[in-house]
């Protein structure tokens, strides 16, 4: 697979021309009369144009052609996107899905999506999706963008290589990349391909604020990348698809979305490597909250409430004295929604494979299942890595989740038998002291 230049920085004021073309952005203003090259000035708004100045996204794009050369959209209804939470009937069960399959027919990456639960309305940019894609075929002439919010996603088994507006990058399992809203893209793979993705509605991803651990920790702004210009010249008939207000759409334009020479800005897609995450860990006793493992976030009106949260489960050491180490039983008034993208989990060695998921709901009660709790309460204190050769994550939100019609019973992928590994937790109280 090709490898490509990155400028790194989470948040930064970025500038990139295509080498081809030097001096490509215009000197001194943002929309000149005429522009070098005969390119066309445009520029992409993430946020308010009144939105606080340490809070305003936006990026400048200097194009071969401007985006608005289109016929009008008609639906696109290749795919099983969807924010129809109404579907069925709510389950506060623990959930359990057995790895997706990939497709047995071509699909490429808008194709197959799957949306498997979420809470919210596009409409009004609040609340979030999460979806799965499975893929074995690459996207030609074909891009897509989203109206709705942004895209975390998260690779389990095949490497992307995404073309955007802003440039090209790769994103292989163990990283994960970020399309915000409206930025166009497309999906090309090597072979078939499976993972996870995040949207969250009308807000963006920021890095969790660090309190008492102070300066420096967990992902740091330096490991976050983002392409450089790279232009194609292509009058060809490509496909448009847009993601807009819960619905997939599709118009035709003449020529490639992907001919932007030189661009200037704060609001671009990024990608980031998980090995790069420093893990902050107890060192004393007790099992830390799963917040100091948050990669990015998605806060709501609430101060340290979270939309969402991208956390993940590292390897690591684990040295705490006289204490359970793995996770704590727990009832949260959060939605947990978890996957795995290689290796076991430390909770649940078995049932919990890759490619899979759970869902745990709001005040459903979760946690080791019987094998973890018999092995972890009788093994020897002793310092000891966790989670080596191994990547789970998890998506965190304080609203509640509905699952789909997809997610329940179209994927067969629900595992029925989830509520079996707790079963054989035995009664161990001894009785109070005569």
């Amino acid at each position: 697979m090709e490898t490509f230049e990155y400028l790194h920085g989470f948040g930064s004021e970025f500038s990139s021309e295509d080498p081809r073309c030097p001096d490509s952005l215009p000197k001194g203003q943002n929309s000149p009369q005429k522009c070098p090259y005969g390119l066309y000035a445009e520029q992409l708004s993430g946020t308010a144009f009144t939105a606080p100045r340490s809070e305003n996204k936006r990026s400048w794009l200097y194009r071969i052609s401007p985006s608005i050369g289109h016929k009008p959209f008609k639906p696109f209804l290749e795919s099983n996107i969807s924010s129809n939470w109404d579907e069925v009937m709510p389950d506060p069960s623990q959930m359990r899905w057995n790895p997706f399959d990939f497709p047995s027919e071509k699909k490429d990456f808008v194709e197959g999506i799957n949306t498997i639960c979420g809470t919210g309305e596009p409409r009004l940019k609040l609340g979030l999706g999460i979806h799965v894609y499975s893929c074995n075929v690459s996207m030609k002439n074909r891009a897509f963008y989203n109206s709705d919010g942004d895209f975390l996603i998260v690779p389990q088994h095949g490497n992307l290589r995404i073309k955007t507006e802003f440039g090209k990058l790769t994103v292989e399992p163990n990283e994960i990349c970020v399309i915000q809203q409206g930025m166009r893209f497309q999906v090309e793979i090597s072979e078939p391909s499976r993972g996870y993705i995040l949207e969250v509605y009308g807000r963006h991803f920021t890095l969790p604020d660090l309190g008492p651990i102070g300066a420096n920790g967990l992902a740091n702004p330096r490991d976050f990348m983002t392409p450089v210009a790279c232009f194609e010249d292509v009058e060809e008939e490509f496909e448009i698809i847009a993601k807009y207000q819960g619905h997939l759409f599709v118009c035709i334009q003449e020529h490639s979305p992907f001919d932007v020479v030189g661009w200037h800005g704060n609001y671009v897609p990024y990608k980031y490597n998980l090995e790069n995450f420093m893990v902050i860990n107890s060192v004393s006793f007790d099992h830390c909250d799963p917040s100091i493992f948050t990669v990015l976030t998605c806060q709501s009106d609430k101060p340290g409430t979270a939309i969402a949260d991208f956390v993940i489960f590292p390897p690591r050491w684990s040295v705490q004295e006289h204490t359970f180490r793995p996770p704590y039983y727990h009832r949260n008034c959060m939605s947990e929604f978890m996957g795995l993208i290689k290796g076991k989990y430390e909770a649940k060695e078995g049932g919990f494979l890759p490619g899979g998921a759970t869902l745990h709901s709001i005040m459903t009660p979760h946690g080791p299942d019987v094998n973890c709790f018999e092995k972890s309460s009788q093994e020897e204190l002793k310092p000891c890595r966790v989670a080596d050769s191994t990547q789970s994550f998890m998506f965190e939100s304080c609203l509640g989740l509905a699952v789909t019609k997809w997610g329940a019973q179209t994927s067969k992928k629900l595992d029925h038998d989830y509520y079996k590994c707790w079963k054989g937790l035995k009664k161990n109280f001894t009785g109070p002291k005569k």
